[in-house]
């Protein structure tokens, strides 16, 4: 790893830091003050008085548990399983599901929709919740099983020899070692399925359904659009992120590093 020593570089490289920033700022600073606009903060008023806030957001919070569940425990598992078990043809099962990273979302939605029609769970959560943790898999596993890579090969000769199956080395060994790619996998899927918008909007028909991305609907139409309003929800909906992403923070940058370099 490099090493800046000398005062003048370290403030050079502050300076560039700053400004790579800038583009991703601007935006995130517009929002909030748009938000602002008009009648200020009664604008975060009038978006919670239309009554739906608390039911999108426990709809939201409800798929993204679901889903983070779910692609954690499959792509963890899976990453063990083509990192460190001897698995005849794993490689190629491996890059069949990369594969699965080239399918872009949209052309999935009609046979979805039709699939889900047939197994009556239409306008249910789990017609978004099973979609969104299949899509977001193959990215997952690919992080994961980079991050075991890097996991010495002793450590499982070791618990072997000392009695432990394989269930109780992935359980002991695997799982605590693997703390900064868990939270990545926690921090990008959260983003991914709380920020979802197609497939709430396809399958998610009933008002008492639906999710904290279709809540800016209710500020614009065919003869309405508040955009101080819109951008105030915008905001509202930012916060559980955010706060996540904060709490996660140093986990989430050294997962991503190891995942993608090792």
């Amino acid at each position: 790893m490099f090493e800046l020593r000398s005062k003048k570089s370290k403030v050079a490289l502050q300076l560039v830091l700053l400004i790579m920033t800038i583009p991703y700022l601007i935006p995130l600073v517009q929002m909030i003050i748009g938000s602002l606009g008009g009648i200020g903060v009664l604008n975060y008023k009038a978006v919670w008085n239309t009554g739906v806030v608390p039911t999108y957001f426990r709809n939201s919070v409800i798929i993204s548990a679901c889903v983070i569940l779910l692609v954690y425990l499959f792509s963890m598992t899976a990453a063990f399983g083509f990192s460190k078990l001897h698995i005849f043809g794993k490689e190629l099962y491996f890059w069949m599901i990369l594969v699965a990273l080239t399918l872009p979302e949209v052309i999935l939605l009609s046979p979805l929709f039709v699939t889900f029609q047939r197994l009556h769970m239409f306008n249910t959560l789990f017609a978004v919740i099973l979609p969104l943790a299949a899509l977001q898999l193959p990215f997952m596993i690919l992080l994961a099983r980079n991050f075991d890579d890097g996991i010495p090969n002793e450590l499982l000769e070791a618990a072997r020899i000392d009695g432990a199956s394989t269930f109780q080395t992935f359980l002991n060994i695997i799982i605590p070692l693997t703390k900064p790619i868990a939270s990545s996998i926690v921090v990008l899927t959260l983003v991914n399925s709380w920020n979802a918008y197609l497939m709430p909007l396809l399958f998610l028909q009933s008002s008492d359904m639906q999710t904290v991305t279709l809540l800016p609907q209710f500020f614009q139409g065919e003869f309405t659009n508040d955009q101080t309003k819109i951008l105030a929800a915008a905001v509202m909906t930012a916060v559980p992120e955010i706060i996540v992403y904060i709490v996660m923070q140093k986990n989430f940058e050294k997962g991503m590093s190891a995942g993608a370099l090792k």
